[in-house]
């Protein structure tokens, strides 16, 4: 098994959308032996109401993974913004390792933080309040102990709400604010992060003195709609990727 690390993230999963469910199959296809772990930052399903809620797409998702793992990669999923309920009876389904955020990621003399990104969007204070609240974990245990149908409602109506609210914010606002970054640059001795969440795929050199003489990378992976992203590490090095959806 090659030493070769492969990272995705706001796969977005759901119904209506089977180009991007065909498209993760072909991607784990693609990649079936020939990858040594496979890290999911958060979001691969569009919305998750707890593991209880079965849907033919969850259990073909959860195959696909089994199949993957079988050919002998590790795999490991982190909680996003969609999929924070996700829990430990549909990782083990996966054969998958529930990771929390930040995940520190040390290979082949890189060190990397690991996150799903929404946490350094601290300029929307709507969202953090709201993050604040559905990560609680006395909140969490109350809302799965509702019934199927109540959880569906809720999430459909925290859809609706949060996209009229998306409508009114600027892009900047719902970004990373940049004295979030370097905090966590500072806090932590990996000079690597790699999230999603932001839907704006890059590579980021960042400042981390007064001076710029020491600089921080951060890599954002992008969401899959037009296109599929993901960031490969391989002897050593770190690089951002991206494929048509569909060939």
């Amino acid at each position: 098994m090659p030493d070769r690390i492969l990272l995705i993230s706001d796969l977005h999963l759901e119904e209506q959308r089977p180009d991007i469910t065909a498209a993760f199959r072909q991607f784990l296809q693609n990649n079936h032996g020939n990858c040594s772990e496979l890290y999911i930052l958060g979001d691969l399903f569009e919305v998750w109401i707890g593991d209880d809620a079965k849907t033919k797409l969850a259990e073909e998702v959860a195959l696909e993974l089994r199949k993957f793992k079988q050919a002998g990669s590790s795999i490991y999923l982190l909680h996003g913004n969609r999929d924070f309920l996700l829990g430990t009876e549909y990782a083990e389904s996966c054969r998958a390792t529930l990771i929390d955020e930040p995940f520190a990621l040390s290979t082949n003399g890189l060190e990397i933080l690991l996150l799903h990104g929404d946490s350094l969007c601290t300029d929307d204070l709507d969202y953090q309040a709201f993050r604040g609240m559905v990560r609680d974990p006395n909140w969490q245990s109350e809302f799965l102990n509702r019934s199927i149908e109540d959880r569906v409602a809720y999430a459909k109506e925290a859809r609706r709400q949060s996209e009229l609210a998306t409508g009114t914010k600027s892009m900047e606002i719902m970004d990373v604010n940049c004295s979030a970054v370097r905090s966590l640059f500072a806090e932590n001795t990996q000079r690597i992060i790699i999230h999603g969440h932001t839907h704006r795929p890059a590579v980021h050199n960042v400042a981390l003195d007064s001076k710029s003489e020491t600089f921080g990378k951060r890599i954002v992976l992008g969401d899959w709609d037009k296109k599929l992203w993901y960031a490969e590490i391989n002897t050593g090095e770190v690089e951002l990727r991206s494929a048509p959806l569909s060939s």
